[in-house]
């Protein structure tokens, strides 16, 4: 899922990486001058969770409104649903790989709470098993792959450098005005890229904010940069799993832009502003909110 093509890595290698070095980041925009603006919180009374700053489902970010200020918390629809447990999938089947903990996929199911998703277990569970074969198979593959290079290395080298992966990595984002439980979807430390999983759906030009966002809450905590981050797209068509990668440089426009969807989403909490309904035509149907707007 997180493994790059040979293709993927050319292009990191000889693309990205080279305009990363030769551009740069400026120094304000990186995560550890969050004590001073543009990255400093305006207030200092309000932290929210990261889909909340880098969502832009809504036109008029209503949303983050309704949920932060009205407190009214909608019932997820099915899409929502499937793209959680297909993306509970994947953190966990990477998580127990990397533990070699020998969970299957019928124990893993066993584990879940379908009080907190509105969806019939018999709805999702065929798709949620192919995933986490997948996942399995291409993590087996690439220990595999580095075993046989490396003959004398031990078990723990040889799952570092084959799933170099922290998943689901726990960290604050106190420091940028964020929840202080955050969780990353993947960080590749080996090569420093944020990755964050997009479940079904088409690609859109504001999903880059999310991976952005988690590598300006890395760099304030760990001080390490990151310059590369890459959206995963996960879609099942035709009962086939296709997997499309958005692998880009996290440069001072995307990290400009994360910032002012920041400062612009705390000052409706902060100060209860209710931005007003977008127009109706502007609005998707599956929308969490639309029957509070338009109901």
């Amino acid at each position: 899922m997180y493994f790059l093509s040979d293709l993927e890595h050319k292009y990191l290698l000889n693309q990205l990486l080279s305009t990363a070095r030769e551009v740069g980041v400026s120094k304000e925009l990186r995560g550890w001058s969050w004590f001073q603006p543009p990255l400093k919180p305006y207030y200092d009374n309000v932290k929210l969770p990261m889909y909340a700053v880098s969502s832009k489902y809504c036109p008029t970010d209503r949303d983050v409104y309704l949920r932060s200020v009205e407190k009214t918390y909608p019932v997820p629809g099915a899409k929502v649903a499937l793209g959680k447990i297909l993306h509970g999938v994947v953190s966990d089947c990477l998580q127990a790989f990397l533990q070699r903990q020998g969970m299957d996929f019928e124990a893993w199911w066993q584990t879940i709470r379908w009080s907190e998703i509105p969806e019939k277990p018999e709805n999702v569970k065929e798709p949620a098993m192919k995933i986490w074969a997948f996942v399995l198979k291409m993590c087996e593959a690439r220990l595999a792959e580095v075993s046989s290079r490396q003959p004398y290395a031990s078990d723990l080298d040889l799952m570092a450098s084959a799933v170099p992966f922290l998943v689901e990595h726990k960290i604050s984002g106190e420091l940028l005005g964020l929840s202080g439980i955050l969780s990353l979807d993947c960080y590749d430390y080996l090569r420093a890229i944020m990755f964050d999983l997009k479940i079904t759906g088409e690609p859109q030009e504001w999903h880059r904010l999310s991976p952005v966002g988690y590598a300006l809450v890395f760099e304030s905590v760990h001080e390490v940069p990151v310059d590369i981050c890459c959206i995963v797209y996960l879609n099942i068509e035709n009962e086939k799993i296709i997997v499309r990668k958005d692998l880009f440089f996290a440069n001072d426009e995307l990290r400009q832009w994360w910032i002012e969807e920041r400062d612009k989403k705390l000052e409706i909490v902060a100060e209860g502003k209710d931005p007003g309904k977008p127009e109706q035509s502007q609005c998707k149907e599956d929308c969490m909110y639309f029957s509070v707007c338009y109901g």
